[in-house]
């Protein structure tokens, strides 16, 4: 908690120093250019790197594979593009860092390797590739189907204890 709200103090102090002194290099004008500029190139990036990372989550899915580390890439794509929309240029690097796939894949393999998402529970039923697709375990139970004779249409119906309705 102490370290996020570190983050959340350090980080905008940063980027107002570092884009003051790009200012003062460059200019105001151009400064404020190379924000929009780089916003929307991560727009952009964002689009095409998701696009991707989703067509190899479905074909990951389609062939019965557990899509671990694509969905940790999804994850880095969601947090690069927030970066990237949020202005200053320390931002924009690490936001950069998570949508170029060269540097995106390997931190999100070594993320992988450190156990990020081996700790990942769903329900009661842990996220592991040794048990995908395996039923873990049989359900049993039991149901009564009721049939009374309806004398009025001369049919059998099933009677159906949660309807209330009668006739």
């Amino acid at each position: 908690m102490r370290i996020a709200l570190l983050l959340f103090i350090a980080i905008p102090i940063l980027e107002m120093y570092i884009l003051i002194q790009v200012g003062s290099f460059i200019g105001a004008i151009p400064t404020i250019a190379l924000v929009v500029l780089t916003a929307t190139i991560g727009i952009w990036l964002l689009r095409l790197e998701g696009l991707s990372t989703l067509n190899r989550v479905q074909e990951k899915l389609n062939t019965g594979q557990i899509p671990g580390t694509e969905l940790l890439e999804g994850v880095m794509l969601l947090v690069g593009g927030a970066l990237l929309l949020t202005p200053g240029f320390a931002t924009d690097a690490i936001g950069f860092c998570c949508l170029l796939p060269f540097l995106r894949r390997p931190i999100a393999t070594w993320l992988m390797h450190r156990g990020v998402l081996g700790a990942m529970q769903f329900g009661s039923a842990s996220f592991g590739a040794e048990n995908f697709g395996q039923p873990d375990s049989v359900i049993d139970g039991e149901f009564e189907l009721q049939a009374s004779f309806d004398e009025k249409n001369n049919k059998k119906k099933i009677d159906n204890p949660n309807d209330d309705s009668s006739d």
